[in-house]
C-alpha cells in the first residue's frame, strides 16, 4: 500500500505563472506528476504579479511578521492553474510586485536587493514548513530549488524538530553569491558561517547552504550528477559535491506531454503523430513563413531556442555559420541573454538573408512552432545540467544535434552503424565544444537528410516512440522523499523518547 505524503515544493518560477527557463517547467510540471501518484504536493512561490493575476481563488491565511520585511507578509493560498496542487504565493509587494524578470532589470543586471528580497522567501517557506502558516498542515519532505531556496535547508537545520529537505541543483553555475557582509545584514545566524556552511571564499552562497545542509541532494540528470564532483563542472563546489556524493544523486527531468504534444499543441499549424508525418511538411512551411525564409522542403531548417549565453554555445554555433551556409541549410534562431551575442545574431541574420532568421526574446507559441517546424534541432551546449529542448524535439519529430554532455549524453543516442542497425539512433552527437564538431555534425546530419527519406523518417519516429513524460522520473523523486521521511521518523524517534523521559 502507497502511503500519501505531503511535499512542500519550493521554487522562484513555475510556468504558467512565470518562466524564465527549465526551472519554470519544470515547477510547473514535476508537482503535478508527483501529486498524480497520491501525494498531497503543496507549490510555493512568490507573490510576481503575474502570478497573482494567473493564480485563481487566492485567499489569505496567515500574516506573518519575518525578520527582512517592514511589514506584514501575507501567506495568499489558491489553486495552481489546471491542477488539484495548492499553491501558495509569498506576498510582501516591495519584494516581489515588480514587472518583468523576476531577477534582474530591464538592463540585465541583477536586482541590487536580491539577496534580501530571497532571504524573505525563504523565512516564508520555514514558517510554512514547521506548520505556522495553514492550520492541521505542516509537510514531510520540503523540495528546495536552486539557490533562490538554498538558504531553507540551511535555516531548518537549525531547528530541533523539522521536516525532511531535499535540494535539486538545476545548474550550479548560478550560485546566489553575495558579500560576506550580507550574513549579519539579513540577520542569518551566525553558526552558518563556515567553510563547511554557507561561506564560499568570503562570500555568502544560497546555493551552498542547500548543498551544505540538505538530507539528501539531486540534480536534473545522472551524467550531471558525475560531471558536477569534477573541477571541470563543479564550479568551486567540486570538494562539498565528492565529500556530499552518497547523498547526491541525478534524476532525469520529464516534461509535460500535455503541453508538448503535436497531437493537441495549439501553438503549432497543423496537429500530427508518427502515424501522419507528412503534417510537418505543412509546420516547416509555416515556420519558414513566419520566420521569412523562403519556403524550401529541400533545405534542412534547424532550430535553435534558448538563452543566449555562452553556456548555451550560442558564440559557437555564430563561429561556424559561414562553413554551414553554403550547404542547403537554414536556422531558426529565438532567444535572450547577452546583449553582444544578440547583436552578432542579428548581425548574422542580415549577411545571410534566406537563411538565418532571427527573434530576440522569447515566444512561447512560437517555440511551440519552432518545434513543430524544423527538420533537426541545435543544441551545443558547454553544459548541460539536463535540457528540455532536445526531449521537446524528440516528441514532435524533429532530430537533436547535441554535445555530449549532462543530460543531452542521457537523452540522445548518436545515430552510428550499429544504432542505425538496431533502431536506437535518435539523433546526432558530438564530443568537443568545437565550431568544428558543430559544423561535422550538422553537415552529418545533413548527409542523413538528402539520403534515403525512409531512413531519415526512421529516425524521427524512433525518436517519437521514446518516453520523457514524467511519471518514471516523478516516481523516483517519490522513493527518494519515502526514504528520506523514513530516515527522518528514525532520527526523530529517539528525540521524542527523550523529551518524554525528561517529562
Amino acid at each position: 500500500m502507497m502511503i500519501r505524503m505531503e511535499i512542500l515544493f519550493c521554487t522562484s518560477e513555475a510556468y504558467p505563472l512565470v518562466k524564465t527557463g527549465g526551472l519554470g517547467d519544470v515547477s510547473g510540471s514535476l508537482p503535478q506528476a508527483i501529486s498524480a501518484l497520491g501525494n498531497d504536493v503543496r507549490l510555493v512561490l512568490p507573490a510576481y504579479p503575474a502570478a497573482l493575476e494567473q493564480a485563481g481563488g487566492l485567499e489569505t491565511v496567515a500574516s506573518l511578521t519575518l525578520e527582512g520585511s517592514a511589514e506584514a507578509v501575507n501567506i495568499l493560498k489558491g489553486q495552481f492553474p489546471g491542477s488539484d496542487v495548492v499553491l501558495y504565493l509569498v506576498d510582501a509587494p516591495v519584494m516581489f510586485r515588480r514587472a518583468g524578470n523576476p531577477y534582474v532589470q530591464d538592463d540585465g543586471s541583477d536586482w541590487p536587493d536580491n539577496a534580501a528580497r530571497f532571504a524573505l522567501f525563504n523565512r516564508a517557506i520555514v514558517a510554512l514548513a514547521t506548520g505556522q502558516v495553514d492550520a492541521g498542515w505542516r509537510p514531510q519532505v520540503v523540495h528546495c530549488n536552486d539557490w533562490q531556496t538554498g538558504l531553507v535547508p540551511a535555516l531548518l537545520s537549525q531547528l530541533p524538530a523539522r521536516p525532511a529537505t531535499l535540494f535539486t541543483v538545476h545548474n550550479l553555475s548560478y550560485q546566489g553569491l553575495f558579500p560576506g557582509s550580507t550574513l549579519s545584514t539579513l540577520g542569518l545566524p551566525s553558526a552558518l558561517w563556515t567553510m563547511d556552511g554557507v561561506e564560499f571564499h568570503g562570500q555568502l552562497s544560497f546555493l551552498k547552504g542547500g548543498i551544505a545542509f540538505a538530507d539528501r541532494i539531486t540534480t536534473v540528470s545522472p551524467t550531471y550528477a558525475r560531471e558536477i564532483c569534477t573541477p571541470a563542472f563543479g564550479c568551486g563546489l567540486e570538494g562539498l559535491l565528492q565529500y556530499r556524493a552518497d547523498r547526491l544523486s541525478g534524476i532525469l527531468n520529464g516534461m509535460d506531454c500535455n503541453v508538448w504534444d503535436p497531437q493537441n499543441d495549439p501553438h503549432i499549424e497543423k496537429h500530427y503523430t508518427v502515424h501522419t508525418l507528412q503534417y510537418k511538411a505543412v509546420n516547416k512551411a509555416a515556420l519558414q513563413r513566419e520566420m521569412g525564409l523562403p519556403q524550401d522542403a529541400q533545405a534542412m531548417l534547424i532550430g535553435h531556442i534558448g538563452r543566449l549565453v555562452e553556456q548555451k554555445g550560442v558564440d559557437l554555433i555564430l563561429e561556424m555559420l559561414g562553413d554551414l551556409f553554403p550547404h542547403p541549410v537554414q536556422m531558426a534562431v529565438l532567444g535572450s541573454g547577452d546583449e553582444k551575442l544578440e547583436r552578432r545574431l542579428v548581425s548574422a541574420a542580415g549577411r545571410y538573408p534566406g537563411q538565418l532568421a532571427v527573434q530576440i526574446g522569447y515566444d512561447e507559441a512560437l517555440a511551440h512552432r519552432i518545434e513543430a517546424g524544423s527538420d533537426c534541432f541545435l543544441m551545443p551546449s558547454r553544459y548541460e545540467p539536463c535540457g528540455l529542448n532536445q526531449l521537446y524535439s524528440l516528441r514532435y519529430g524533429t532530430v537533436p544535434i547535441v554535445h555530449r554532455t549532462g543530460g543531452l549524453a542521457d537523452t540522445v543516442t548518436d545515430l552510428n552503424d550499429k544504432s542505425a542497425r538496431d533502431y536506437t539512433a535518435t539523433g546526432f552527437v558530438f564530443e568537443t565544444d568545437t565550431p568544428e564538431a558543430i559544423l561535422n555534425a550538422c553537415l552529418r546530419a545533413l548527409a542523413y537528410f538528402q539520403s534515403a527519406r525512409v531512413n531519415w523518417w526512421k529516425l524521427v519516429i524512433t525518436g517519437m516512440k521514446r518516453d520523457f513524460c514524467w511519471t518514471a522520473s516523478a516516481a523516483q523523486y517519490v522513493d527518494v522523499y519515502r526514504a528520506l521521511c523514513q530516515h527522518q521518523s528514525q532520527a526523530q524517534a529517539p528525540q521524542a523518547l527523550r523529551a518524554s523521559q525528561a517529562g
